[in-house]
């Protein structure tokens, strides 16, 4: 029940079946040409990276950005030898990169984490250029389902998630709405359910035990009744899932 290495989490989290579907999906629907700039706005360890220099190709350039130096430095030892890569720190509240110079840009959740979302999208919306396509994706975590037997316990389990663990838990839902806020122009919203049958898999992702180990010591769920849930998803056949939401926009 212990937290995961946050760079190892992120890579084993795009690396998995749910994680490879959305993001192919998401680097499709940009349609990114030969000699672009693409933008990786939250690179995080660099998952995406390789994959836009290739769709960017030799005289394209791909700029990731993150503020987290662990990060960082993964990020840059997975595009080492990649010359159009370029690896910037930096906040997307504000980000190190000149007015007007980007075609193409994702962020992908990263959202659901910032503090002011709609400061995020201003920024994106100033570096980008007039025509540029923009992909979002973000989880809604209102929408996380566990199976389980003790039908309350799980429900108790999505709510504490979406209160308590994470920032802009619903953040997907009002993707479009923020994008057109910020001045984008939305193109496609697309709706997508990972589905976890793996439990060992389901545990790392979506933070089963820990988060219920949480909800546990902040008295929203009994100690025992919480043991119990989360010792019977081990025990399987087990399913979860959520919404994930993507939008494809332009400036």
């Amino acid at each position: 029940m212990s937290r995961p290495d946050q760079t190892s989490y992120m890579l084993r989290a795009a690396a998995g079946d749910a994680g490879r579907v959305y993001k192919r999906q998401l680097i499709d629907l940009l349609d990114i040409q030969v000699g672009q700039t693409a933008l990786d706005m939250g690179c995080g360890p660099g998952t995406d990276l390789p994959a836009l220099a290739e769709r960017v190709g030799d005289s394209g350039t791909v700029i990731g950005v993150d503020r987290d130096q662990a990060m960082l430095t993964r990020a840059r030892e997975r595009t080492d030898g990649l010359h159009q890569v370029e690896i910037r720190e930096g906040d997307v509240h504000d980000l190190p990169i000149e007015p007007g110079t980007v075609d193409r840009a994702k962020i992908d959740r990263v959202l659901m984490h910032v503090a002011e979302p709609a400061d995020a999208l201003a920024q994106l919306h100033h570096v980008t250029r007039p025509g540029a396509r923009i992909g979002l994706a973000e989880p809604d975590w209102d929408t996380l389902i566990v199976d389980a037997e003790d039908l309350r316990t799980s429900r108790a389990f999505t709510r504490y998630t979406t209160e308590e663990v994470v920032r802009n838990a619903t953040i997907g839902r009002s993707l479009a709405r923020f994008a057109e806020q910020a001045g984008f122009r939305v193109e496609t919203v697309l709706a997508t359910t990972p589905v976890f049958r793996d439990f060992q898999e389901a545990d790392h992702t979506l933070g089963l035990g820990r988060n219920m180990q949480k909800a546990i010591d902040a008295g929203r769920v009994d100690r025992e009744r919480g043991h119990r849930w989360f010792t019977g998803l081990s025990a399987g056949p087990f399913y979860a899932s959520f919404t994930l939401v993507s939008v494809i926009c332009s400036r």
